[in-house]
């Protein structure tokens, strides 16, 4: 494990945590539907990769109280992007699934940031760009740590 004291490393983990969030914040704005909050859209994000999920699920994965959780089902269920079905093990609960125009409205949201990434990576160098490839998968890692 590198020491993470050091002048050096300290350094560069600044500049890392610097550069993901200066990036993660113009990707949010790369979006296609403007009238979804970044909460709204995580959490369809989350269904999509996760599968449906109980609001206290979605509530843990989302690292939001519960009843924000509730608000936030109820304000996607109206737009019609998820749906509530009976829990098939727990009467008083409720499932939330993402309907088929949520699964199309994030497919085509990410194809618009990866045109837009792809974009920038055209201004980089094959040095550059084979650099950026390999971390892909050691950022992928720190993301899910």
């Amino acid at each position: 494990m590198p020491d993470l004291s050091r002048d050096g490393n300290a350094a560069a983990v600044n500049s890392l945590r610097s550069a993901v969030m200066r990036l993660g914040r113009r990707l949010k704005h790369q979006r296609v539907d403007e009238s979804l909050s970044p909460t709204e859209m995580s959490v369809l994000g989350t269904l999509a990769r996760c599968g449906s999920a109980t609001p206290g699920e979605l509530a843990r994965k989302e690292h939001v109280q519960p009843p924000s959780m509730t608000r936030i089902v109820a304000l996607l269920e109206a737009k019609g992007l998820v749906r509530l079905e009976p829990h098939p093990d727990d009467r008083r609960q409720k499932v939330v699934s993402q309907t088929e125009t949520a699964e199309a409205m994030l497919e085509e949201s990410r194809r618009k940031r990866n045109a837009w990434l792809a974009g920038l990576c055209e201004g980089l160098d094959e040095d550059e760009w084979a650099k950026l490839r390999a971390a892909a998968p050691v950022l992928e890692k720190l993301a899910h740590l």
